[in-house]
């Protein structure tokens, strides 16, 4: 089937790049395989296996992701920190993630150790990002001590599990996601899947419960013309 397109035709690539990016939007936006999103396009006259589907969602989710990063504003001074296991090809792993006070996620990073030498790693990374911050929220791991003084001694640590319900929350997408993925495959596999899915959901997830419907239709219209223009930016 011919699929009119407004964009120009990514070279090399037999759909164009609105079906492609349609493709990593339902897959990151839903919790969906490469199976349900291949139904998906069928159902509109698309003919593409799983794999095309995967490798996709591999070669373009980094875009989208990176034009997220680089459009978003400048985050709350107010982070939380906080890591769960994973379990990849049975070994545990360290999904260490942050975000700030909105609840958006500034970065995650998968890391086979939980002592302070990989917490520096991780707070080394967002300050260099994102900048220092004014107060930053962990539980009870020690870990977080030696970095945080060393990087940032001016801020205000606050180290309560009950103060970090809202990043135990945001580990919850994680855990549905690594459930319909039957486990991660391997730590470069998460890393690059979890970085672009946490990027990607900022813009398509704004806080439902804070807005009136008026406001969330705009933000999600506004999230959908970023979309399109992150589209017009993708190389083949």
């Amino acid at each position: 089937m011919k699929v009119p397109s407004s964009f120009s035709r990514l070279k090399d690539f037999r759909f164009p790049r609105e079906v492609i990016a349609y493709a990593v939007w339902a897959y990151h936006r839903f919790a969906m395989s490469t199976a349900d999103v291949e139904d998906l396009l069928a159902v509109r006259g698309v003919v593409v296996s799983p794999e095309t589907v995967r490798l996709w969602v591999n070669r373009f989710g980094r875009h989208f992701a990176d034009c997220v990063r680089t459009d978003r504003p400048k985050p709350n001074n107010m982070w939380h920190m906080d890591e769960c296991v994973i379990t990849i090809g049975g070994v545990k792993y360290w999904l260490w993630r942050a975000i700030d006070a909105d609840g958006d996620v500034l970065d995650i990073l998968v890391q086979p150790r939980r002592n302070a030498k990989a917490a520096k790693r991780f707070f080394r990374k967002l300050v260099k990002q994102f900048g220092k911050p004014r107060v930053v929220v962990t539980d009870k791991l020690r870990s977080y001590i030696q970095p945080i003084r060393s990087l940032v001694p001016d801020a205000d640590h606050r180290a309560h599990k009950g103060l970090n319900n809202r990043i135990e929350n945001s580990h919850r997408p994680t855990r549905r996601r690594e459930k319909i993925m039957c486990r991660f495959k391997s730590p470069q596999q998460a890393q690059r899947f979890l970085s672009a899915h946490d990027q990607i959901n900022t813009i398509f997830r704004p806080r439902r419960y804070k807005l009136s419907n008026q406001s969330y239709r705009h933000a999600r219209s506004d999230a959908f013309a970023l979309w399109a223009d992150y589209t017009a930016e993708m190389a083949a």
